[in-house]
């Protein structure tokens, strides 16, 4: 079994940077992928990053804004966000998977089996 939960979320200014963290507990490191995705309201939850093995992937919307990275030791993952959008309003949710697929898969939401409860980031202008 494995538990996420996220941290970080808060209210932040259009340009400026927020870091959010997934503490992860259970059997996680044997987790083969991890992901952050996002869901605005009255939308459908989408993908924001995923790291698997050496393969880190994030959706072309946070590409070069957006940086994931994962701390086994820690038993973390994490998502730096800078120069922030007001279209990056969401609830920001972790996930973990122990299916193996190629990396690209992992952008689906439904390639994941544990999720966090989420974390809401609000950007204003």
């Amino acid at each position: 079994q494995v538990q996420l939960v996220e941290s970080g979320g808060g209210l932040v200014q259009a340009g400026g940077s927020l870091r959010l963290s997934c503490a992860a507990a259970g059997r996680i490191r044997a987790s083969v992928a991890m992901g952050w995705f996002r869901q605005a309201p009255r939308q459908e939850r989408e993908f924001v990053a995923s790291i698997s093995g050496g393969a880190i992937d994030y959706a072309d919307s946070v590409k070069g804004r957006f940086t994931v990275s994962r701390d086994n030791a820690q038993n973390t993952l994490s998502l730096q966000m800078n120069s922030l959008k007001l279209e990056d309003k969401a609830v920001y949710f972790c996930a973990a998977t122990f299916r193996l697929y190629p990396s690209r898969e992992y952008a689906s939401a439904r390639a994941y089996d544990y999720w966090g409860q989420g974390t809401q980031v609000t950007v204003s202008s």
